[in-house]
């Protein structure tokens, strides 16, 4: 880990606003995997923002947005966040989308087969399509015009959208976990 967690009562004036925020935000929107400390310090891509706050609430507030704002299945998001952090290798993005997915069903097998970077073979065809649109733009490059009107077509202009942003937001994610070396906290 390359930046100390910060302990609340160390919080700056300026960052102090952004920890509330986004232990609120964590209450009800990130409970599935550990996120806090003992001492209350905020852990994974989030302490990062909280050593930037200027720049930290920006990420914060894209990412409450394409959270409250979803209109694409969360089993489809969960497909493109892991998607995107098994082609970055972000110990800590996959930590915490695994146990989401897992606390939403998503079986063991899918799973290896996500954190893996290999497309599992019992996805439905729009978790297919998404997987596509995530493992394709993960690697850089414009989007391949097939799979940008199959998704069109599966999930509307706005889902796109929002996938494409989905998939931006987590490869930000998972280069400052990362950048920062962010560990992964032992599973309970």
């Amino acid at each position: 880990m390359r930046l100390p967690l910060i302990a609340p009562e160390n919080l700056t004036p300026e960052q102090k606003p952004l920890y509330d925020e986004m232990r609120k935000g964590i209450a009800s929107n990130f409970n599935a995997f550990k996120v806090e400390a003992e001492n209350g310090a905020l852990m994974g891509p989030w302490n990062p923002w909280l050593h930037s706050p200027r720049i930290g609430k920006a990420i914060w507030d894209l990412t409450l947005a394409l959270t409250a704002e979803a209109t694409v299945p969360d089993r489809v998001r969960q497909i493109v966040i892991l998607a995107v952090g098994a082609r970055f290798d972000a110990a800590y993005e996959i930590y915490a989308h695994v146990a989401v997915a897992e606390k939403e069903g998503m079986s063991p097998e899918r799973l290896a087969s996500l954190t893996a970077d290999l497309k599992p073979v019992d996805l439905a065809a729009d978790e297919s399509i998404a997987f596509d649109l995530a493992y394709a733009l993960a690697r850089g490059g414009v989007l391949p015009e097939p799979v940008y009107r199959l998704a069109v077509d599966t999930f509307g202009q706005d889902g796109v959208n929002e996938l494409i942003f989905l998939v931006g937001l987590y490869a930000m994610v998972s280069v400052t976990l990362n950048g920062f070396n962010v560990p992964v906290p032992e599973r309970e």
